[in-house]
């Protein structure tokens, strides 16, 4: 046997010893032989891809390797983005995977056996691959049990917060189960009612368009208008009417007591919301349909990143980051957050340049927001934050591609737009950028063991999860359906 097979195979037999001590325990620390992060802070920047930082490091400073995630104290790696398969017409095809060599020589590669959000968002949250389109679930059919389910299993809080409307891909893709990503409504409901989720924060107000202007608009992405009018009363209430059906929220805490949600909009009391004493549990819903900013109108002129103002009462995701983090942060046992820049990805399958830098922006801000929290509130011997995508969209290289091809965009100086050009309308196989500091990074390293001639050493996007459930153990989780 080759010694560094060997290696790997004496590696994985510690992993998988440590990883049964751990599921031995379920609500308390204990000394246990694995990296133990009390809070896990994890950032999806969707459709994010190397050249999107690029662009707007170049945009906003002139240079690149500016961000904080991107300094020589953080773990960079490569992360490839497949789903395990596509369900179309009635016939399965499986997805090839990704090949280094080739995704660096043949220029149509990239544009195929790419994943959709939800493929991609399950596989970062449960550790495995499925069929492109469905949202915890198994390629059998089986329900997964999420990072946020152990987090929950361990006393922690948990959290979503996103640019885009809270049942989309990426948000309903780190808590929910689903056959598929289009049923907005279920998910909606599913989110409300049958997670121990603490914090929602996500637009999709039915009574706001997204220039942020009252307009009434579909209630699906919050379980639909009888759901929305009761959050609406915010009256502390823990059953809610369903047509026919009762459903109730769940006890998040295992005092045995159902806990409400407590209903903020404004974007005033977000903004509030990031210090002092806060709410229990907190649903969140900014004043625009589905973005925060992104969708919102262009002015005259020629555009430029901000050139149009961000609608006033409307949250950034910075100030959404800012609020989570303390009302999560005021659980001794700690939390887990995923924060998605969720328009990054729209703005990308637009190929509009101008709002992509606007999003990766707004994106690394609340990056830096979790840093300061961490540096203030906490240490990074106990908080692990991870910088990573769920896939690149748009193909986004430099002119000159193919010739050679990915290559990178063309800094132009600061405040001037680099030169870019967009190869795609959608997702691509390429590989993402992966990022991260705190205890445990050297785990996400291990797993580390294929190459990337460009990119170096990368993982695979499962192998997060993966990580992340050996140092918090994995609990058995049975019940998935509606609380009835």
């Amino acid at each position: 046997m080759k010694p560094k097979r060997h290696l790997k195979l004496a590696l994985f037999a510690f992993l998988f010893f440590a990883l049964f001590s751990c599921q031995t325990h379920t609500g308390q620390e204990t000394a246990e032989t694995m990296p133990y992060p009390k809070n896990i802070i994890f950032f999806v920047g969707d459709g994010m891809g190397y050249n999107h930082v690029l662009a707007a490091n170049y945009y906003q400073y002139g240079q690149d390797g500016v961000q904080p995630y991107e300094q020589s104290d953080w773990l960079h790696l490569g992360q490839a983005t497949y789903s395990a398969a596509r369900f179309r017409d009635g016939d399965t095809t499986y997805l090839n995977g990704y090949a280094p060599r080739t995704a660096w020589e043949d220029p149509d590669y990239l544009m195929r056996d790419y994943t959709d959000s939800g493929a991609a968002a399950t596989a970062l949250s449960t550790g495995s691959k499925v069929f492109d389109g469905s949202i915890g679930i198994a390629l059998g059919g089986d329900t997964l049990t999420h990072i946020s389910q152990a987090a929950k299993a361990r006393g922690k809080s948990i959290g979503i917060v996103s640019s885009v409307p809270l049942s989309h891909a990426t948000p309903a893709g780190f808590a929910a189960h689903n056959h598929s990503r289009q049923n907005y409504v279920e998910l909606g409901k599913y989110l409300l009612f049958s997670t121990q989720l603490d914090l929602i924060m996500a637009p999709g107000h039915p009574d706001y368009n997204n220039d942020g202007q009252a307009e009434e608009m579909s209630a699906r992405y919050v379980g639909g208008r009888e759901i929305w009018g009761q959050l609406m009363a915010n009256d502390g209430r823990v059953s809610f009417t369903d047509g026919d059906h009762i459903l109730y929220v769940q006890d998040v805490d295992g005092d045995g007591e159902h806990d409400p949600w407590t209903f903020i909009q404004d974007r005033a009391d977000f903004v509030s919301l990031a210090s002092g004493p806060t709410p229990k549990r907190v649903l969140g819903i900014p004043k625009a349909y589905s973005t925060l900013h992104q969708g919102r109108s262009y002015g005259e002129g020629e555009p430029m990143p901000f050139s149009t103002p961000l609608n006033d009462n409307v949250p950034t995701l910075e100030e959404l980051t800012r609020a989570s983090l303390n009302v999560l942060g005021q659980n001794d046992q700690g939390f887990f957050v995923m924060i998605e820049g969720g328009a990054i990805d729209w703005a990308s399958h637009d190929n509009d340049i101008v709002r992509t830098i606007e999003e990766q922006i707004d994106f690394n801000n609340s990056v830096v927001a979790a840093i300061e929290w961490v540096e203030t509130h906490s240490s990074w011997d106990e908080t692990l934050i991870i910088v990573t995508s769920d896939h690149e969209c748009g193909y986004l290289t430099g002119p000159n591609h193919p010739n050679p091809v990915n290559d990178a965009v063309v800094n132009m100086g600061q405040g001037e737009l680099p030169q870019v050009q967009w190869n795609f309308d959608t997702h691509t196989n390429m590989l993402v950028p992966f990022y991260a500091k705190g205890p445990g990074v050297e785990i996400f390293s291990l797993f580390a063991d294929e190459k990337d001639p460009v990119r170096g050493r990368f993982l695979q996007n499962t192998e997060i999860a993966q990580a992340i459930f050996l140092m918090w153990g994995k609990p058995q989780i049975e019940v998935h359906r509606l609380n009835r």
